[in-house]
């Protein structure tokens, strides 16, 4: 007899949507409990690589999710010291024939939207707010969230999509607070006539420096560019979201050419946040209790794929219940099918930022040297293990 008890989800961002939505594709019932007062999004653009376009689709917003999004032409890589171009990836016909999809930047509140729109309007999800997750029991047949206010709710599994600084996890793996990376990045969104016009590229571009780098792209319709400029200052710990002034952002980019500097003197409200990211660890199973997303994988930015994975991370936990009779063995069979891929992008995202964003002198010379080089098929190839599949696509799906 099929279990109709709901799923309980905690967390109600881009992954913690993802997955009721995949839920109730299969015809699993779901409830979503959010500690905030209000379902929203905070936060600037994101990037979104041609898999989660697959993810979209498999989820079953990909129309939704094309029409807010802006299709840039290439990624462009700047030398930060020389204002020069060292490389890019052209995203047009080529790039889209390969990967079955396209290369699109969106302003993160826009794409929690049409995951949110698309929830309210399912009869199987259940939206709660004002309801943090701070920890469950179990008994071997179900398990019971406990909220914040003293309130529990019981269903068949829970999965923790509560970020970061996920409550669940705590319970899950018991292993500390993250990794402080000692980069800070601020951000800042500027109306597109206050970009200085000869950089007003349909590109996501990004100009790397010595422990720095700036990135910026269009959003929303070309109405607003996103600026995004990270220096690696030592920060010893974490901070999320606090105004800063423009002399402070500016203070990691004394050494970089004026062109680069002219980019960051056009932001304005900047807000700072200290990166964070942990070690992998593929204990995210605790009986009837999955992480998913930042909460069981949070990784730098530097391969702009955080929300990339959290929705492959949703598709295929919702294959895996379908697929299942067993509960418990369908949340180990998507930890299986995750855990490597997953870890692959954090450790990658390290590596990126140490050789690719922020090198120095000799460093940085080998870099432009090997990126310059590279023709767009070598780049095509060199990417293709991340975006070419739905998070499924090694189980044949």
């Amino acid at each position: 007899m099929a279990d109709t008890r709901p799923v309980l989800i905690a967390g109600g961002g881009i992954g913690g949507l993802a997955v009721a939505l995949g839920l109730a594709q299969k015809g699993i019932h779901s409830i979503l409990l959010e500690k905030a007062s209000a379902l929203g999004e905070i936060g600037a653009g994101i990037q979104l690589g041609p898999n989660a376009f697959h993810a979209f689709d498999y989820l079953g917003v990909g129309e939704a999710a094309r029409g807010m999004a802006v299709y840039i032409d290439r990624l462009r890589l700047m030398d930060a010291l020389t204002a020069d171009e060292i490389t890019h990836i052209d995203l047009g016909d080529a790039f889209r024939a390969r990967f079955g999809n396209p290369y699109a930047v969106v302003h993160r509140g826009d794409l929690h939207g049409v995951f949110l729109r698309a929830c309210q309007n399912h009869e199987l999800i259940e939206l709660r707010v004002s309801s943090e997750v701070v920890g469950y029991d179990q008994d071997g047949s179900s398990v019971t969230a406990k909220i914040a206010d003293g309130e529990r709710v019981t269903g068949r599994l829970l999965v923790g999509a509560d970020g970061l600084w996920s409550n669940v996890r705590k319970q899950v793996t018991s292993d500390g607070p993250p990794r402080v990376s000692g980069h800070t990045t601020y951000r800042s969104v500027i109306p597109t006539e206050q970009m200085p016009e000869d950089l007003r590229w349909n590109a996501a571009t990004l100009w790397a420096g010595p422990k720095c780098h700036i990135v910026h792209y269009p959003l929303s319709g070309w109405k607003v560019f996103n600026l995004v400029v990270t220096y690696h200052n030592d920060a010893p710990e974490p901070v999320a979201g606090k105004p800063v002034s423009d002399a402070e952002v500016m203070q990691g980019f004394v050494h970089v050419h004026e062109r680069a500097q002219n980019i960051i003197r056009h932001g304005t409200n900047w807000r700072l946040w200290v990166l964070c990211d942990r070690d992998p660890n593929e204990r995210w199973i605790d009986g009837r209790v999955a992480l998913l997303g930042d909460a069981a994988h949070p990784m730098l930015q530097y391969f702009a794929q955080g929300a990339c994975q959290a929705m492959e991370d949703a598709v295929c936990l919702s294959h895996m219940l379908a697929c299942h009779d067993d509960q418990v063995a369908a949340l180990e069979a998507y930890r299986a099918h995750r855990f490597p891929r997953t870890a692959r992008v954090q450790l990658m995202s390290r590596a990126i930022g140490e050789h690719i964003y922020h090198p120095s002198g000799e460093h940085a010379r080998i870099r432009n040297a090997i990126m310059s080089a590279k023709s767009q098929e070598q780049w095509c190839d060199d990417i293709a293990w991340l975006y070419g599949g739905t998070g499924l696509d090694a189980i044949g799906t």
